[in-house]
């Protein structure tokens, strides 16, 4: 790969890349649900840069351009809501999304006192659920998105950590 992708937190510069990044990576999970109104495609460009500004958000750079993303917010229940993950189609596959949410985690326990992390992710797919398995998330239940998609919700505790060679 020449290049080595670099994982750091996001700035306000970078919410314009997250955006159309976002928009990007997702345009799969919505055709695998046949439902084009999942809240990543319809996130607003500002909605996003507040999120840049209060929330843990991360990204995988090669050279300038931001090839991943992921955030994660505490909820009152000292649990970390990781959401929005995504990698650029042509990179997937080199253990960046692990990397990802490895720096997430790790910012969500020492920087805002995390005590486990929950993420979410649709029935259908397959993926997702593979790498949330292999880094060590457990199903422990599952919702109805928003835009009824149903969903299943995985945990970890913090300080759970996962080799991801």
């Amino acid at each position: 790969m020449g290049m080595s992708v670099v994982i750091s937190e996001a700035t306000d510069q970078d919410a314009e890349q997250i955006f159309k990044l976002q928009y990007l990576c997702f345009q799969s999970e919505a055709a695998l649900y046949g439902n084009y109104r999942i809240d990543p495609l319809v996130q607003t460009l500002d909605s996003l840069r507040r999120e840049v500004a209060d929330d843990c958000v991360f990204v995988a750079r090669l050279g300038d351009e931001v090839v991943g993303s992921v955030r994660g917010t505490v909820t009152e229940d000292g649990a970390a809501a990781i959401g929005k993950l995504c990698v650029h189609p042509r990179l997937q596959g080199h253990g960046i999304g692990a990397r990802l949410l490895n720096a997430a985690e790790s910012a969500l326990a020492d920087q805002r006192g995390a005590k486990k992390f929950r993420l979410h992710t649709g029935h259908r797919s397959e993926g997702n659920l593979r790498l949330y398995r292999k880094v060590g998330y457990e199903a422990v239940g599952t919702a109805q998105g928003s835009d009824g998609v149903p969903m299943i919700i995985l945990e970890k505790r913090a300080g759970t950590y996962v080799q991801t060679a």
